[in-house]
């Protein structure tokens, strides 16, 4: 007689059955292999976003604030702020060895001028390289800033001047190359941008008279030739 079959495994095997569980070890505290991060990553993530106008501020500024009579030129500006349009006249520094435009704190607090924080400060040297006194740049003010027929709209850094209510530095000089006569303390300006507003009537004058000049120069050239007589000594 033949034993019986046994039946078969996966039949007597409860499928419901609880299965056994390693235990995992809950105190890692950092993903395996997780990237490390420089600085500088970290710096990038954690530091806000800044906006367009915040991004074409310098990283490092120079200003001179010593007595500059005699050695400079004095501009009288007028300036209007952007979103109250109040006008304010203020006597502004043209000075070369400054990086940047700078306006007076006193200035801005006694006017009650709003003012824009920035995200990061920026450093703020003396010309000799020494950190300044005043110490960093945290905010700025947005104006309108007129002279005779000139007017535009710059980003002034609020810093402490002393002896100056504002500094117009080497980067506003360069952007609009005005003609300055040091003799009489004239300042032309015949040579901004485009985006300078006024300017273009100052350079449509000059147009105006080379072509007058250019016209009257091609009809002498194209006139008759002067004849020459001779004449008895």
């Amino acid at each position: 007689m033949r034993p019986a079959k046994s039946a078969p495994r996966s039949l007597l095997v409860n499928r419901f059955a609880v299965l056994n569980v390693k235990e995992v070890n809950t105190d890692i505290r950092e993903p395996i292999d997780a990237p490390l991060l420089s600085p500088s990553d970290l710096d990038r993530t954690t530091q806000p976003r800044k906006p367009k106008w915040e991004k074409r501020l310098p990283k490092r500024l120079s200003v001179n604030t010593l007595d500059a009579r005699g050695t400079s030129i004095i501009l009288p500006i007028e300036v209007s702020t952007t979103d109250t349009s109040e006008v304010h006249s203020v006597k502004a520094l043209l000075d070369s060895r400054a990086t940047g435009n700078f306006i007076d704190r006193d200035f801005v607090r006694t006017k009650g001028i709003n003012t824009r924080s920035i995200s990061r400060p920026i450093l703020v040297y003396n010309v000799d390289g020494s950190p300044n006194e005043a110490g960093q740049i945290s905010e700025v003010v947005d104006m309108v800033l007129r002279y005779k027929t000139h007017s535009e709209r710059t980003l002034l850094s609020v810093s402490s001047l002393r002896r100056q209510s504002m500094i117009l530095g080497y980067t506003w000089l360069k952007d609009h190359n005005p003609e300055v006569n040091w003799q009489t303390g004239e300042v032309q300006m015949n040579r901004c941008p485009p985006q300078c507003e006024g300017c273009h009537v100052i350079r449509k004058e000059q147009a105006s008279r080379k072509r007058m000049e250019t016209r009257a120069l091609n009809v002498y050239r194209s006139g008759p030739c002067p004849v020459l007589r001779r004449t008895n000594i």
